[in-house]
């Protein structure tokens, strides 16, 4: 993602990565390690991105977004609410009535974080993106304190009766994220798609 951000020009064509991690905790950039409360055998990485710690998984999907959001006149907050939008839209097309948090990105079902939010952002273009919990083992969350929140409930889509796979949540979420993303930017740059 770095290298591919780096890179960039004016005429590169924006991307959205679908992928599963390895098991591994990630720190953001303000990330604390005192909120990793018992690692055991699972690595730790430092990442640029924005927020504390969190897990990601096999049965997690991972949406990256690698956008020119200054070509495309959307401010990161608005890029944020983007996100999370595509997460609260897609969970109430299964029935699953959810809300984000102003206070703390992501997307909460009953107060259990379901989706979490990382950004980074160099020249204008973003990196990184989000993490959905779909139906992953849920038990490195209790060796976290999940983006510095103690005892903050996490949830994933199979713990909501909702049988789905990784790969059909990445298309389905993808491709709505990519029309809230068009609707979203500015009239002279609608033309173009990510």
């Amino acid at each position: 993602m770095k290298e591919f951000t780096a890179a960039r020009t004016s005429d590169t064509r924006d991307e959205i990565w679908l992928l599963q991690h390895e098991a591994v905790f990630t720190l953001g950039q303000a990330g604390e390690e005192r909120h990793i409360l018992n690692a055991g055998d699972i690595p730790i990485v430092s990442s640029d991105r924005g927020g504390q710690v969190t897990y990601h998984g096999p049965g997690q999907l991972v949406m990256y977004v690698l956008l020119n959001i200054r070509k495309h006149q959307i401010g990161v907050r608005e890029l944020v609410s983007l996100l999370e939008q595509t997460v609260v839209e897609h969970l109430a097309g299964l029935g699953v009535d959810s809300a984000s948090r102003r206070d703390a990105p992501g997307v909460y079902v009953a107060g259990a974080k379901i989706a979490a939010l990382g950004l980074r952002v160099s020249r204008g273009c973003s990196y990184h993106g989000l993490a959905m919990n779909v139906d992953l083992d849920m038990e490195p969350f209790s060796r976290i304190n999940p983006c510095g929140f103690e005892h903050l409930p996490v949830t994933s889509l199979s713990e909501l009766g909702i049988a789905d796979s990784v790969e059909s949540t990445g298309e389905k979420l993808a491709s709505e994220f990519t029309r809230l993303y068009l609707a979203a930017r500015s009239p002279t740059e609608t033309s173009q798609r990510p």
